[in-house]
């Protein structure tokens, strides 16, 4: 969004801090992935005078097209302001009906790009799923602490009342209460990077990258493929293609081979039961392809089932039309699995952030 106002800024329109403050407190009252809502948001608060309302629509357009807008000459700048003084047609003023004319075109292909799959999409449209990507923010799900703190409700805090009382002279008159308060429960997120998933690996390392910089306290990222590489450090980077091409150079094994089974035993016997998946949702993305024997992988699964809080499996093919779990490593680690979802485009993996918020 400050991208956005330094665009305006660009075409003309004077954007001040103030106004742009504004505006990002109306797009946080609103949907930031709703392009109406950020319309709306910005135009109320961004654009000065009449003069603003023609350039503000095509820097929206052009901002959020992938264009590049031209900054305004100040000779069209005092030809706009001559021509806004003329009196407006009829249906032409800022009445409720009045929309720009490219922003239903825009929220649709949006809206038809979240349901694209990313194994099919052109190098436009990546650039575009990545702009979206980063304004993923996963809830994390919640857990109960074992110390309580004081709070209006819940059990009586009996050592509080009677150090209250002393206080009043004897006299009971207030009940102090305590209760356990939610803090974020750890999510684990283990993302294979062998070969048969290389077309996934991008949008999936964009999730985690969402998801760590969400929580970054709670949040551990690990790619297995023939070994295990823990990556978190990396994606704790703010921008996500500097996070990303930082984990791309500490994956040794990308487009490797995949070795699901004796990968997952390695990390439930470094991190296992050290306690990073212990009482964790542990979210495993593959399709499922094993080179070695399916009952390490079946063993290692039920393992895990035991030590984490719930078990999410995403596996991208499993958003086609006709998919059924028939591969090896699948029907191997299903039996263990809570909840199987699909990861193939951005209305998938924010069904993933809705799972996983709710385990």
């Amino acid at each position: 969004m400050l991208g956005f106002a330094r665009t305006l800024r660009v075409a003309g329109v004077t954007a001040s801090p103030d106004r742009v403050e504004a505006m990002l407190a109306a797009v946080a009252a609103l949907d930031v992935l709703h392009a109406t809502d950020v319309y709306w948001s910005g135009r109320l608060t961004l654009c000065a005078g009449p003069d603003d309302l023609d350039r503000y629509d095509a820097a929206f357009a052009a901002y959020f097209g992938g264009e590049s807008p031209r900054p305004v000459p100040p000779a069209a700048q005092q030809l706009q302001r001559t021509v806004t003084t003329a009196p407006l047609d009829p249906g032409q003023g800022e009445g409720d009906g009045d929309s720009p004319p490219d922003l239903a075109g825009q929220a649709s292909a949006d809206e038809v790009l979240r349901h694209r799959d990313v194994a099919e999409l052109t190098g436009a449209e990546r650039e575009q799923l990545r702009r979206l990507f980063a304004l993923l923010a996963p809830a994390a799900p919640m857990r109960l602490s074992r110390r309580r703190r004081p709070s209006p409700h819940g059990a009586v805090h009996a050592s509080r009342t009677v150090r209250r009382a002393l206080h009043d002279g004897g006299e009971v008159t207030r009940l102090l209460h305590r209760r356990a308060r939610p803090r974020p429960r750890r999510v684990v997120l283990l993302i294979d990077v062998s070969g048969s998933m290389s077309p996934y690996a991008d949008a999936l390392l964009r999730f985690a990258h969402a998801a760590v910089r969400a929580h970054p306290a709670a949040t551990e990222v690990f790619t297995v493929g023939t070994r295990l590489t823990r990556v978190t450090r990396e994606l704790r980077l703010r921008d996500p293609d500097k996070a990303l091409a930082a984990s791309g150079s500490a994956i040794p094994d990308w487009s490797g081979g995949t070795r699901l089974g004796e990968v997952l035993k390695a990390f439930l016997d470094r991190w296992g039961q050290r306690g990073t998946a212990r009482g964790a949702v542990v979210v495993v993305c593959s399709d499922g392809w094993e080179r070695g024997g399916t009952d390490v992988l079946a063993e290692q699964m039920a393992r895990l089932r035991r030590l984490a809080h719930a078990v999410v499996w995403v596996n991208p093919h499993k958003g086609r039309e006709g998919y059924e779990p028939l591969t090896g490593g699948m029907q191997a680690a299903l039996p263990s699995v809570d909840h199987f979802v699909a990861g193939h485009s951005l209305a998938a993996f924010q069904e993933l952030a809705g799972v996983i918020s709710r385990a």
